[in-house]
């Protein structure tokens, strides 16, 4: 279709945008607008708030940089916090309720940080990880890749206290992952499981999968503990530019670069794998154009960041784009080696057309 914007026939429009690339980033107040109605309604479509809710009389969530400030009756935005009676509740989240699913993968697993951890090596063949999966999430991406963890938003099952998840390893669970959903509206009990996990096995490596809008002491307890282990933070750069990361997510990615770049520059001060990077190639969209200017931003801060550039694959709200293509991977791949970045993965790549 063409652009609703410029009118153009040429580029790639995604149906559910209307728009351009080019027009978003140019950030029009008016698409701003159209898009914030969007991500309302597809929220409110699966129950969960269509914005973060802002009373000045209620008390203040600080998990992450949402900052939710619900009225009575009203959710926080990840769906897992309620003011009831004037009092924030915390539906899930603590260490007594993670909301997850969780399963074991032997070695070496298909996670996006395998190339670059060092549970790679022939030592830790034939143990296993411990993958947690959360039910909730800071952001409400349109080409979302595991949209279903929405479901287990809204029944709020199953629950896991803590020490439940951290009985899940044993002597041959080589490492532990967080992910999801994000793992960030959940730092508490991931926190808390970790700890408990580490005292049993105190050779377990502890990773990270997040879109990083953690707040500042999540962060800094989540970096401490992958430090301590050997494990990594992989941060998803969904986009650079923050009418396109609007357009695409619903959420500002200021906190998400200010966050990264923190690790990132720690990686490099203690000379260690810490800070991993990937990109989501979404056709029409996130092409070498903005991968150019991710890499640009990864590699100010550290040129040896790992940095996998991942295949796309017709999901949630964005089903009528095609798969990434090879072209397009091929030249990412450039464009974040053009960029100064010394480690670049494609990822996914049986998905390429």
């Amino acid at each position: 279709m063409a652009c609703q914007q410029c009118k153009s026939s040429e580029k790639v429009v995604g149906e559910i945008l209307g728009a351009c690339r080019s027009c978003i980033v140019e950030g029009q107040a008016e698409l701003e607008k159209q898009f914030a109605a969007l991500h309302g309604k597809i929220r409110q479509n699966t129950n969960l708030p269509s914005r973060p809710p802002r009373s000045r009389k209620f008390s203040m969530c600080r998990i992450c940089y949402r900052a939710c400030r619900p009225a009575p009756g009203e959710k926080g935005y990840c769906g897992l916090r309620e003011n009831r009676d004037g009092r924030l509740v915390h539906l899930a989240g603590t260490p007594k309720n993670g909301l997850l699913e969780c399963y074991h993968d032997p070695l070496p697993t298909n996670c996006v940080s395998q190339w670059a951890c060092r549970a790679r090596g022939r030592e830790y063949l034939g143990k296993k990880n411990l993958a947690v999966f959360y039910g909730a999430c800071t952001l409400n991406c349109l080409f979302c890749q595991n949209w279903q963890y929405r479901t287990l938003t809204g029944e709020l099952k199953p629950l896991y206290t803590a020490q439940e998840l951290a009985d899940r390893v044993d002597e041959q669970t080589a490492c532990i992952c967080f992910f999801g959903g994000d793992p960030a509206p959940q730092a508490p009990h991931a926190l808390a499981a970790a700890r408990r996990a580490l005292k049993k096995n105190p050779d377990l490596i502890v990773c990270w999968e997040t879109s990083g809008l953690m707040c500042k002491s999540f962060l800094e307890q989540m970096i401490a503990c992958s430090f301590a282990t050997g494990g990594t933070l992989k941060f998803d750069l969904k986009a650079y530019h923050l009418p396109l990361y609007y357009a695409l997510t619903g959420g500002d990615n200021r906190p998400v670069l200010k966050n990264f770049a923190r690790c990132a520059r720690l990686s490099r001060e203690k000379g260690v794998t810490l800070a991993v990077a990937s990109t989501l190639m979404v056709p029409g969209y996130v092409e070498e154009d903005e991968v150019y200017a991710i890499a640009s931003f990864i590699a100010a801060h550290n040129p040896d960041t790992p940095y996998s550039l991942l295949g796309f694959f017709p999901q949630f709200q964005m089903r009528d784009l095609r798969p990434t293509s090879r072209r397009q991977a091929e030249a990412c791949f450039e464009a974040a080696k053009k960029a100064g970045l010394k480690r670049v993965k494609l990822g996914n790549e049986p998905l390429f057309l």
